[in-house]
């Protein structure tokens, strides 16, 4: 059942694909849309669309086992990703800024803000490696074990429950038997949603969660058991078939290959008088020979099927009766799936889609070694004519006797026709041939590798040990808390920029880093971003976010901050080889993120005296050009964080830094959730005593580090042990936040003041004002009037 169930949701989400390529994709192009409003509406309507095609496929990526179906539905995955990726930076274009309010497009579409937020679930998907998955069974304890301790609480606590009822019966009965029976039942039920809605409260109601959520992990430990299982099986059996056809079709495969080229020579030189060129091997080899088609070819074919479409049309039943076997077909095909659906209940591989897919990896691999015989024959064959017609050959050439060119010719005349290209051939032999090294007048010379001589182990260890090589925190991006920005729109409606919420951070975050780092595909694919920049007050979780990108995405940690390479790798030499085994050690084991606290400091304005000894700009030249040499291939990911952004020289610091994410201070929403959620995490509990409303109301301008601190200066063990007869107040957190410095609304200001200064703040503000219209014709005039 929950193979249907997941196959149908799959189906659902492969229909709402096709629409949506259909709509981007018609068969006559749209007008060019002028309006941006209405084009940004478009793109964010299609945007939040493929997010929710999103959302279903990771859905069946995550249950499904079947390691065929999920490598189908990880491509597909990746599409999607990616196609998400491109929309977002085509908003950013036109919309100029990193945040983007969709709350009209989420009231048409008839979804909430939860739907359209990637969750936890989401970045463990992007990186989950299908090649070597981790089961998640808890050590110690076996699944029938946990399941029998299950047996027996459960068993306790339905007859304390029964007990519990009885009794409450009884009193209802004695309550209810003098009032008129439509007000008892009135509140009969009253009680009832009561009971229901505070069940939070209700020890057993809790209980019986832990036990469930117990059991839901114990069922996803079984789903991760099994994709491991048949992801090895499904590895091995790929092994042992691609060597089974090998050894039993590469023979056959190697006779087809030769005999089809030995055709194509022989063709060539009767359309020709010569014989072809052999295609390079980066060109495609004997491949491009039997794929390439032109022009003039594909017309030829098109009319020639619309001729004979057109001859022998099907008309009246004729008509029907094809219809009707293709509806057979397609029902056939549904029947012969399902049959092998119900036949693979355990969902193994199957060993015939592995042949097909390694007969193709093979034959790539035997026509490299048949490309390099043939050209040695194609030589001798071109050899062979030359003699006979008298010409003169090359001094180092073989000299082929009379009697091999002979059995050469008798052995081309009867060899049996194919169906090949002929025209293309003619085409090969006519066009003029590239040169080699032709392409490019002169090479770029390769950076020389100052650790060549050395193992990675050595370079991880002397990175470790100095401090450059750590490990990340175990922090996920779901423990950054926030509440999603309700009033976005509106306040751009009125020409008020609103300030994002915690949640359109972490949002931002999984679209430039957790994507891209957890999907080589999507890597390589997406637009690249080299270096992302968190800038807000202290405070406001910008290191916890770096770590949260490093476990979310398995990513290793190199720590390049000022003050942590500061007396480290002295001089010039000393600071080349450090960045060159940074980087070369984060290509290697990638993913990887490179951590820059503190990034104002490489770019200061005027070093502080204190900090004159530190020499914080050393790595302001050469860094940037190590981050030129990232490219698409390598998931390496620069992250500098800021809490002063002020002092840096900006020109710099933006050539740096193509993504600059402001995070500011949380807002009511937010509070609200970060006291909630953290005062539980830390042990306390949020009874009716405790008015987190007012807590959120009075600590406006604290950043979710202030609040931790509180709570973690109240809720201590002691007092965790005395809330069962004391519960938690309000007033208990109120003295120990007051003792702290808040983020004044002054100190905000600064910062939206100087992100404005930034490419992507200038842009939005001349957007704002309409100056960008303006600015197009008067740089025309200037340039006219520079010509003259």
């Amino acid at each position: 059942a929950s193979n249907t169930t997941y196959n149908q949701l799959w189906t659902d989400a492969q229909l709402e694909l096709g629409r949506l390529l259909m709509e981007e994709l018609p068969t006559e192009p749209p007008r060019p849309e002028k309006d941006r409003v209405v084009f940004f509406q478009r793109l964010a309507m299609l945007y939040v669309r493929y997010i929710q095609i999103f959302r279903q496929l990771e859905k069946v990526y995550d249950q499904v086992v079947h390691p065929q179906k999920r490598r189908v539905i990880r491509a597909i995955l990746d599409g999607v990703m990616g196609r998400v990726l491109e929309l977002k930076n085509e908003m950013v274009e036109k919309e100029f800024s990193e945040y983007h309010y969709m709350d009209d497009v989420l009231h048409d579409l008839k979804l909430t803000p939860v739907s359209f937020i990637f969750k936890s679930k989401f970045a463990e998907i992007q990186c989950f490696n299908i090649l070597s998955l981790q089961p998640l069974m808890t050590k110690g304890m076996s699944q029938e074990e946990a399941i029998k301790i299950l047996q027996v609480v459960e068993r306790a606590r339905q007859g304390r429950l029964r007990a519990k009822l009885n009794e409450e019966s009884r009193n209802m009965n004695r309550m209810y038997k003098t009032k008129d029976p439509g007000t008892a039942a009135i509140e009969l039920a009253t009680v009832c949603i009561q009971k229901v809605l505070c069940y939070q409260n209700n020890p057993t109601c809790l209980f019986l969660c832990r036990c469930l959520w117990l059991v839901a992990s114990l069922i996803e430990a079984c789903t991760r058991s099994k994709q491991v299982e048949h992801n090895e099986d499904y590895q091995k059996s790929v092994v042992a078939v691609t060597n089974q056809l090998r050894d039993v079709e590469g023979h056959d495969m190697i006779k087809t290959m030769k005999d089809q080229i030995r055709q194509w020579f022989i063709e060539c030189r009767d359309a020709t008088g010569s014989f072809p060129d052999y295609p390079d091997e980066e060109d495609g080899g004997s491949a491009l020979i039997f794929a390439e088609k032109n022009p003039q070819q594909l017309m030829e074919e098109i009319a020639a099927k619309e001729e004979e479409d057109s001859n022998n049309k099907p008309k009246g039943k004729e008509e029907k009766k094809e219809k009707g076997k293709k509806d057979k077909g397609k029902d056939d095909e549904e029947v012969r799936t399902h049959k092998l659906e119900s036949r693979n209940f355990n969902q193994r591989h199957e060993v015939e889609l592995i042949k097909e897919e390694n007969r193709k990896v093979i034959e790539a691999e035997i026509r490299v070694q048949v490309d390099e015989q043939m050209r040695q024959e194609l030589a001798e064959w071109k050899l062979a004519v030359d003699k006979d017609k008298g010409g003169k050959t090359k001094g180092n050439a073989k000299v082929i006797s009379e009697r091999k060119l002979h059995t050469l010719y008798i052995f081309g005349g009867f060899w049996p026709l194919f169906t090949l290209i002929t025209l293309s051939c003619v085409l090969i032999c006519i066009s003029p041939q590239k040169k080699k090294g032709s392409k490019s007048g002169k090479k770029k010379k390769k950076d020389k590798d100052l650790t060549a001589d050395r193992t990675l182990e050595s370079l991880c260890q002397e990175l470790v040990e100095q401090g450059l090589l750590k490990q990340a925190n175990n922090v996920r991006l779901q423990d950054y808390m926030g509440d999603y920005s309700y009033l976005g729109t509106t306040l751009r409606q009125n020409d008020i920029e609103p300030m994002p919420s915690l949640s359109d951070v972490r949002q931002v975050l999984s679209l430039y880093a957790i994507l891209p780092l957890g999907s080589q595909v999507v890597h390589e694919k997406a637009p690249l971003i080299k270096a992302i920049l968190l800038a807000g007050p202290a405070g406001v979780g910008k290191k916890m976010l770096v770590h949260a990108i490093c476990q979310e995405t398995g990513a290793n940690l190199f720590d390049l901050s000022p003050l942590n390479t500061a007396g480290k790798y002295p001089g010039k030499n000393g600071l080349a080889m450090m960045l060159h085994m940074v980087f070369k050690v984060a290509r290697l084991l990638q993913p990887s993120v490179i951590w820059i606290e503190d990034a104002e400091k490489m770019f200061y304005k005027k070093v502080p005296k204190e900090e004159k000894e530190l020499d914080p700009k050393r790595l302001k030249k050469d860094l940037p050009k190590s981050l030129k040499l990232i490219k698409g291939e390598d998931r390496v990911l620069i992250v500098g964080t800021t809490k002063d952004p002020l002092s840096a020289d900006i020109k710099s610091l933006c050539k740096m830094y193509s993504k600059i994410i402001l995070i500011p201070r949380p807002d009511y929403g937010s509070r609200y959730i970060l006291w909630k959620q953290l005062i539980r995490k830390h042990g306390g509990d949020v009874t009716r005593a405790l008015d987190v409303s007012s807590l959120a109301k009075i600590s406006d301008g604290y950043t979710p580090g202030h609040i931790v601190r509180v709570i973690q200066s109240v809720v201590t063990k002691r007092r965790i042990l005395q809330q069962a007869n004391r519960p938690l107040t309000a007033a208990e957190f109120v003295a120990p936040l007051a003792k702290i410095d808040p983020v004044f609304q002054e100190e905000e200001e600064a910062l939206k003041n100087w992100y404005a200064k930034t490419p992507l703040g200038k842009k939005r503000i001349k957007a704002a004002t309409g100056k960008e219209e303006e600015e197009a014709p008067v740089k025309g005039k200037d340039a006219k009037k520079g010509k003259k």
